[in-house]
C-alpha cells in the first residue's frame, strides 16, 4: 500500500512538472529524497514520463495526425514535400536525433553520475537564469510556421541537454527557441511535439528494468504512477498553453532558482544525501 501511495504522489508530481520548464526529472529526484523515500531510479522516471507524453498525443492528436499524414504522403508524392506539415514531420525527426544518440551513448552516466543532487541543484539555477535571459531578450518575430531544418536541429541539441536532470526538456527547448526569435506559444508548442519521440522512446527503452529493479517501486505501482501522470499532465498542457500566450516565464525562473538554491543548501548541510 505504501508503494501505491508513493506512486500516486509521484504521478501527480510528474504530471504537474513535465510540461512546465522546471524539470520533472529533478522533482522526481528531489522530493522523494525530501520525504525519505529515496531515489525512485532513472527507469521509474523514464517510464512514468510515458504517461505525460500520452497526454501530449491526446491533446495534440489533430496536429499529430495532420503532420504524420502529410509526412507519409510526402514520401511518395513530390507535391506534398513542400507542405508545412510534411516539413514539420522531418523537423521533429531530425530534432529528435541528438537526444537519442546521446541518450544511448551516455546511458550509464545518466543513471549514475547525473542523478547527483549537486548537479541537479546547479542545473536548476543555471538553466533558470538562461530561461529568464532568453525570454527577456528573445524577439517575438517568428511563429511555428517559420521553423527550419537548421533551427529544428539546434532545438534538438538544446533538448538533449535535458538528459541531465534539472535542465528540463521543455525549458531547454523553449530557451533556445526564444533566443532564435520564436514567440512563446510557438516555442512551447514545438517543445511539446519534439519531446514525444524522445520521451516515449526512453520509456520503452527502460521498461525491461522496471520489474525487480533496484530503485523502482515495481511494475504495478509504476503503472499507477504513469496513469496518474497522464491525467494530471493533460490538464497541465491546456493551462500552460493558455498561460504563455499572455505572460512571461518569470515565475518559473524564480521557482527554479529558489528550488536549486534550497537543494544545494540541504545537500551542503547534510540534510539530504547527494547520491549519484
Amino acid at each position: 500500500m505504501v508503494d501505491f501511495i508513493r506512486a500516486v504522489v509521484l504521478g501527480v508530481l510528474q504530471g504537474l512538472t513535465e510540461f512546465l520548464p522546471i524539470s520533472s526529472s529533478a522533482h522526481l529526484r528531489i522530493f522523494p529524497e525530501l520525504l525519505g523515500w529515496g531515489d525512485p531510479g532513472a527507469a521509474f522516471t523514464a517510464v512514468v514520463q510515458i504517461g505525460t507524453e500520452l497526454a501530449v498525443l491526446l491533446y495534440f492528436r489533430h496536429d499529430i495526425w495532420r503532420i504524420a499524414n502529410a509526412w507519409l504522403r510526402s514520401l511518395f508524392q513530390p507535391a506534398w514535400r513542400g507542405h508545412q506539415d510534411s516539413r514539420m514531420g522531418w523537423y521533429i525527426i531530425v530534432g529528435s536525433l541528438p537526444i537519442v544518440v546521446l541518450g544511448i551513448a551516455l546511458k550509464d552516466v545518466i543513471e549514475r553520475d547525473f542523478r547527483s543532487l549537486w548537479i541537479i541543484g546547479t542545473t536548476l539555477i543555471v538553466l533558470g537564469v538562461v530561461l529568464g535571459v532568453a525570454d527577456r531578450i528573445g524577439a517575438m518575430r517568428r511563429s511555428i510556421s517559420d521553423m527550419t531544418l537548421q533551427h529544428a536541429l539546434m532545438l534538438g541539441g538544446a533538448q538533449a541537454l535535458a538528459l541531465v536532470p534539472g535542465v528540463s526538456r521543455s525549458g531547454a527547448t523553449i530557451s533556445a527557441a526564444r533566443l532564435l526569435g520564436y514567440d512563446r506559444e510557438a516555442a512551447t508548442r514545438f517543445a511539446f511535439l519534439l519531446a514525444i519521440p524522445a520521451v516515449i522512446g526512453a520509456g520503452v527503452f527502460q521498461l525491461p528494468e522496471i520489474p525487480g529493479g533496484e530503485n523502482a517501486y515495481g511494475t504495478v505501482p509504476t503503472l499507477v504512477a504513469t496513469v496518474v501522470s497522464f491525467l494530471v499532465g493533460y490538464a497541465a498542457i491546456a493551462w500552460l498553453l493558455r498561460y504563455v500566450t499572455t505572460r512571461s516565464y518569470l515565475p518559473f525562473v524564480i521557482y527554479r532558482i529558489a528550488l536549486g538554491t534550497l537543494t544545494l543548501g540541504l545537500v551542503g548541510t547534510g540534510v539530504l544525501a547527494a547520491g549519484g
